[in-house]
């Protein structure tokens, strides 16, 4: 019989561009819905990361500062026990940090 039990899934990047890399790994690779996906501050603080990629760099002076870099960002996602490896495994590839579920 197989385990269809969920469980929750959350991994850590440093930029956001990392983060939205791996909510389309999620979508396009292991068929989660893009509103069981959740995008946040890792802290308390309100974030774009903890390190400038993507929109954050400007090509004319370097990092713009407009936008706060003051923590990590977490993608979390609640998913079927079966994809487990699988999904770790994609997380990891798109740049996390640390990768935990529960």
């Amino acid at each position: 019989m197989a385990d269809d039990s969920t469980m929750t899934i959350r991994a850590i990047f440093v930029t956001r561009e990392a983060a939205d890399l791996a909510v389309e790994h999620l979508v396009q690779q292991h068929g989660i819905a893009r509103p069981d996906i959740f995008i946040q501050s890792a802290t308390d603080r309100n974030t774009a990361g903890s390190a400038p990629s993507g929109g954050d760099v400007s090509h004319n002076d370097g990092v713009r500062r407009d936008a706060p870099l003051e923590g990590e960002i977490e993608v979390s996602a609640d998913i079927a026990s079966s994809q487990l490896a699988a999904v770790q495994r994609s997380l990891g590839d798109a740049g996390a940090l640390r990768v935990s579920q529960r």
